[in-house]
C-alpha cells in the first residue's frame, strides 16, 4: 500500500506534486500548531505597510482543518491539476505555471478591489484564503477544455463536463456553503480561458503568452496534443469526501 501511494506521488507532474505537497505540509503544519494561520493569510495593510509580501502566495496553500472537506479539496487539487498538467498543458510546464500565477493575481486582484467597493467590502474582508477558489479555477478550465466528456451526479442524472462547474455551485448552494469562493474561482478561470483561448482566436494575438524568464525555469519538451473533442479520462474516477457523488463515463 505504501509502495503504491509512493509510486503515485512520484509520478506525478511537478507542478501538481509541488503544489500539494506545499498545500498538505502548510495544513497539517497549521493542524499540530507548528505554523499558526494568523501568519498565512491575505492581509492587504500587512502585505503593504509590513512588507509581508509571503501572504501572497500562503494564502493559496493553506485549506482549513483537517476533515472530510480537506480531503474533498486534496482530491480536487491532485485531479484536475494533474490532468490539466499531463493532458492540455503536455511538455508547456512553463505555461501551466504561468496559468496559475495569472488565475493568483486576479483572485487576489479581486478580492483587494472588492473590499474597496461599498456593500460587498465587508463580504470580501471575510475571504482570508484563496485556496478553494484557485482549486475551483482549475476545475473550470479543465472543463473548458474537456467539454463532452459525460458525467453523473449521484447516480440522478448526467451531464457534460462543461456544466461541472455549475453542478458543483449549485450542490455548494444545496448544502449551505459559502458559494463566493465557487465564484471567484469561476471568474477567473473563465478570464483565463477567455484570454488564452477564445481572444487568440478571434483576433490572432495572444495576450497572455509565457514571459521567457519564467520558460527559462522549465526544460520543457516540444510537445503536441491532440486532443478529440469526446476524449475521456478514464473510467470510474470518483469525487469523495463531502462532495457530490460525480463519475467520469
Amino acid at each position: 500500500m505504501a509502495q503504491a501511494v509512493e509510486e503515485w506521488y512520484r509520478q506525478m507532474p511537478i507542478i501538481t506534486r509541488s503544489y500539494l505537497t506545499a498545500a498538505v505540509v502548510t495544513t497539517v503544519g497549521c493542524t499540530l500548531d507548528i505554523i499558526s494561520p494568523y501568519h498565512l493569510y491575505l492581509n492587504p495593510k500587512l502585505v503593504v505597510q509590513q512588507y509581508e509580501i509571503w501572504r501572497l502566495v500562503t494564502n493559496f496553500l493553506y485549506f482549513r482543518k483537517m476533515d472530510l472537506d480537506f480531503l474533498f479539496h486534496m482530491f480536487f487539487l491532485a485531479r484536475y491539476c494533474k490532468l490539466l498538467e499531463e493532458n492540455s498543458f503536455r511538455g508547456r510546464t512553463a505555461d501551466f505555471f504561468y496559468m496559475l500565477l495569472f488565475g493568483a493575481t486576479v483572485l487576489t486582484g479581486i478580492v483587494l478591489i472588492g473590499g474597496m467597493i461599498p456593500y460587498v467590502s465587508e463580504t470580501f474582508a471575510r475571504i482570508l484564503f484563496l485556496s478553494n477558489s484557485l482549486t475551483f479555477m482549475m476545475v473550470y478550465v479543465w472543463s473548458k477544455h474537456n467539454p463532452f466528456i459525460h458525467m453523473s451526479f449521484l447516480g440522478l442524472f448526467t451531464f457534460t463536463a462543461a456544466y461541472l462547474p455549475w453542478v458543483l455551485l449549485g450542490f455548494s448552494i444545496l448544502v449551505g456553503s459559502s458559494t463566493w469562493v465557487d465564484l471567484l474561482g469561476m471568474i477567473a478561470g473563465h478570464v483565463y480561458y477567455f484570454l488564452e483561448d477564445v481572444y487568440p482566436r478571434m483576433t490572432g494575438r495572444r495576450p497572455l503568452k509565457t514571459p521567457s524568464f519564467i520558460k527559462a525555469l522549465f526544460a520543457d519538451d516540444n510537445v503536441v496534443v491532440a486532443r478529440a473533442p469526446n476524449a475521456g479520462v478514464g473510467a470510474g474516477a470518483r469525487f469523495g469526501g463531502m462532495g457530490p457523488d460525480l463519475q467520469v463515463q
